[in-house]
């Protein structure tokens, strides 16, 4: 499972010209699965995202979480996250989960986020989607399971 995580002063989806869903301060969550991904991989990343202090406290340290901020999550599935272009000039997304796993993953990760009591909206999974957002720093990270969950 990858995220790309954008700490956002705002954010929204946009689908055939009609404001799907938006949020103020908190995180945009771009989310892509892996063909080895699981549940219990999934369980995790959402945890650990609800745990992360990537927010200024007063002294401008990042000490804050996102429930500190009373922040919210805009969650967009993106499978061209596994896209790989190490040879050609065309990405192969043979890394990416099959599309039925990816919705099955994608539900069952924002499901995580509502379980953690996180307030969050989402995209439209296999839409053609336009978000927009303001960066907040710009400070954005990369969540690659592999390297985050032990």
């Amino acid at each position: 499972m990858k995220i790309v995580l954008q700490n956002v002063l705002k954010a929204e989806v946009t689908i055939n010209g009609e404001i799907y869903s938006k949020i103020n301060r908190g995180y945009l969550l771009l989310v892509s699965f892996t063909l080895n991904d699981n549940k219990e991989i999934i369980k995790k990343m959402a945890l650990k995202i609800s745990k992360l202090r990537l927010f200024m406290d007063e002294n401008g340290k990042t000490n804050l979480s996102l429930k500190d901020v009373n922040g919210e999550i805009l969650s967009v599935s993106q499978f061209t996250l596994y896209g790989d272009v190490r040879e050609g000039n065309r990405p192969s997304f043979t890394k990416s989960a099959k599309f039925e796993d990816a919705k099955i993953f994608y539900d069952y990760f924002n499901e995580c986020l509502k379980e953690l009591n996180i307030p969050y909206k989402t995209g439209v999974f296999g839409e053609d989607m336009k978000i927009s957002l303001i960066n907040d720093g710009p400070f954005t990270l990369i969540l690659d399971s592999e390297e985050v969950i032990k």
